[in-house]
């Protein structure tokens, strides 16, 4: 049986998921209130599913079949916009907005770079955000709030595809006054670690990734204090509560706490961090994040060069 749904009638199902409010929607797209909700009403009725959930005083919601719309929809709808301005201009360039999943910890050291040359290569693009940890990126890649993720390959499920990008290695953090740098070293291996208390970055995942470093070596570590702050564990580490174990590198050191931190490379054989770009396995991209990836996938190995010049030469870690 075919069905027989209309572009202008996915274009509104998609304003109204994105501000889950039937009002707010009509007002955004400059129709009534009645019309919008008679495309919709015939949307669900063409598809057969219930799209939305009302919610009383609280707005919609929507179903299992609204998100499966949602996330399939995107690239369909990017595709007539694409095929449009194809036929009223051959000089077409990328337009519309993307929104990009970013793993809190790692958004810092890359991302504005990265923002930077996408906008400059795609100025019609506007980027939102969405950032969280590991889980809340799954769930929100999932549920179509964001496309594409730029996050770590840990604890990733088989409902989303992967591209690794760049694998970062673990190091080690110490105060400016720790015996290791009074005595000029700059590697070590974590067992030299083992008596000394731990300062743990206990986001979902990454505490896993780290606690399982100790383990490879047999090593029970002391932890001593955990956050969820990836500033919070280094400015702890500044004033000598401990030591840590990261993978992202800040190159001057200073924290918030005013004092600095001052990396050990670790001498042990131990496995990489590896940063991926995630979306729902499934799906066929836009364009819009197939440009994204791209940036990204260029940033990172321009990086990932000047990274392995700056260790040859100063033996400093990423």
């Amino acid at each position: 049986m075919t069905t027989t749904f209309t572009l202008v009638q996915l274009r509104y199902f998609a304003e109204v998921a994105r501000l889950e409010h039937m009002t707010a929607a009509a007002a955004e797209l400059n129709v009534t209130q009645s019309t919008l909700s008679s495309a919709i009403a015939q949307l669900e009725r063409e598809l057969g599913v219930e799209l939305f959930t009302r919610i009383p005083r609280r707005g919609l919601r929507l179903t299992p079949a609204g998100v499966a719309l949602l996330t399939r929809s995107a690239a369909f709808l990017e595709d007539a916009d694409l095929l449009a301005r194809a036929v009223q201009s051959s000089g077409a360039t990328l337009s519309g907005e993307i929104s990009v999943g970013l793993y809190a910890p790692l958004a810092p050291f890359q991302v504005p770079a990265i923002l930077h040359r996408f906008e400059q290569q795609f100025p019609d693009v506007a980027v939102t955000f969405v950032e969280g940890d590991q889980g809340t990126l799954q769930e929100a890649l999932y549920d179509g709030r964001c496309e594409i993720a730029l996050m770590y390959d840990l604890g990733v499920d088989e409902r989303f595809e992967r591209t690794v990008i760049d694998r970062v290695p673990p190091h080690v953090i110490v105060s400016e006054q720790h015996p290791l740098v009074r005595a000029g070293r700059t590697t070590a291996g974590l067992a030299d670690f083992a008596e000394e208390p731990l300062i743990l970055l206990n986001l979902p995942h990454t505490s896993g990734y780290y606690l399982s470093l100790f383990r490879q070596l047999g090593i029970t570590p002391k932890v001593r204090h955990v956050s969820l702050g990836y500033e919070t564990v280094r400015s702890f580490v500044a004033r000598g509560h401990g030591y840590s174990v990261l993978n992202q590198w800040v190159d001057h050191g200073m924290t918030y706490s005013g004092s600095r931190v001052c990396p050990i490379r670790l001498t042990d054989q131990l496995p990489p961090t590896e940063v991926s770009l995630v979306r729902r396995r499934g799906l066929a991209p836009t364009k819009k994040a197939l440009a994204f990836a791209q940036v990204c996938t260029d940033l990172f190995a321009e990086h990932a060069h000047t990274s392995r010049e700056s260790i040859e030469t100063n033996g400093i870690p990423r």
